[in-house]
C-alpha cells in the first residue's frame, strides 16, 4: 500500500488498533501490560494460568471468572489492569497522535486512544453490551479539551466535523463499559449483525474506506468477527503483523476482505514511515 501517511492524514486510511501494540510497553514498575490473549488472561487472573480450554481466548477465561466471582469483579479487574499502573503511551498511539486521524478504531479498553486526541475536541463512541433499554450497543461522547471532560450526546449529533474515536470493546472512561467476556461479545456481535453496534452516521461514513490493522490478532474467531462488523463495506487494507505464517482462518479472512499482509513489527513499520 502506497502513501500510507498521506492516506492516514486525509482519512482515506483508517487505523484499526489491537492488543499487540502493547508488546513493547512496560509499566513504570517494570511489569508487562497485556499484549495478547494469554497475557490478558494472566492479568485478569492475578498472574495465574487457567485450564487449556479457558486459555484458548481471553473472552472465555473472563466468562469463567465472571460466573465464579460476579460481573462487578470482572469489570473492576479489567479496569485495575490499566488504572493500577503508570505507563508511557505505546509507540503506535504516540505516532498516531502526530496525525490525529479523522477516524480511528481502537479495540483496546484503556484510555491510550483518548490520549491521541486529548488536546482537540472529538467524538468518542464506546461499545456496551447486555443492556435492556434499547438495541443500540454504543454510547457517544463529545470531548472538550478545555475541561478535559467527555459529555454524553445523542447519536443524531455525531458527524465528521470533529475526529471520531471508536472503541467498540468499551473503555475505562468516562464510564467503565467493557466488552470482555463471552457473554459480552455474543450480545454485542448479535446486535452488530442487526445493525445496532454502530451509530447511523458511521454506517455510511465507513464505506469504501481502507484500513491499517496494527497489533490485531485474527487467529481467533471473536476478533475476526469484530473486525468484519466494524469495517463492513471496506475497500481494502493492510495488516501489519510480525507473524511469519498465518493460519488457514487468518488467510481466508485476509483474502475475503481484500487485505494486504506485511510481515513486520508494528513499531518498526511506523518508525519507517
Amino acid at each position: 500500500m502506497d502513501n500510507v501517511v498521506e492516506k492516514l492524514k486525509s482519512g482515506e486510511l483508517i487505523p484499526f488498533i489491537g492488543l499487540g501494540v502493547f508488546e513493547h510497553t512496560k509499566a513504570k514498575d517494570g511489569s508487562d501490560l497485556p499484549y495478547d490473549s494469554d497475557s490478558m488472561i494472566l492479568a485478569l487472573n492475578n498472574g495465574r494460568a487457567m485450564s487449556p480450554r479457558l486459555m484458548y481466548e481471553y473472552s472465555r477465561a473472563a466468562m469463567s471468572l465472571e460466573q465464579r466471582k460476579g460481573r462487578e469483579f470482572i469489570v473492576q479487574m479489567t479496569n485495575h489492569i490499566y488504572a493500577s499502573k503508570e505507563y508511557d503511551l505505546p509507540f503506535t498511539y504516540e505516532y498516531l497522535k502526530t496525525i490525529q486521524p479523522k477516524y480511528m478504531i481502537d479495540t483496546n479498553v484503556d484510555d491510550s486512544g483518548c490520549k491521541v486526541y486529548e488536546d482537540v475536541p472529538h467524538f468518542m463512541i464506546t461499545g456496551v453490551s447486555r443492556i435492556t433499554a434499547d438495541y443500540d450497543r454504543f454510547l457517544i461522547y463529545k470531548y472538550d479539551p478545555k475541561t478535559k471532560e467527555y459529555t454524553r450526546v445523542e447519536k443524531e449529533e455525531l458527524d465528521d466535523s470533529l475526529p471520531i474515536l471508536f472503541k467498540p470493546m468499551g473503555c475505562m472512561k468516562p464510564e467503565m463499559n467493557f466488552i470482555i467476556s463471552d457473554a459480552d461479545f455474543v450480545d454485542w456481535l448479535t446486535e452488530a449483525m442487526g445493525g445496532y453496534a454502530l451509530p447511523p452516521f458511521l454506517k455510511d461514513y465507513k464505506k469504501d474506506k481502507s484500513y491499517l490493522f496494527l497489533g490485531v490478532d485474527f487467529s481467533r474467531d471473536t476478533f475476526r468477527m469484530v473486525a468484519h462488523e466494524t469495517t463492513l463495506g471496506l475497500d481494502t487494507g493492510l495488516v501489519v503483523t510480525p507473524k511469519e505464517e498465518l493460519t488457514k482462518k487468518e488467510n481466508k479472512f485476509v483474502t475475503t476482505h481484500n487485505l494486504e499482509v506485511l510481515q513486520q513489527d508494528c513499531d518498526t513499520f511506523l518508525k519507517a514511515l
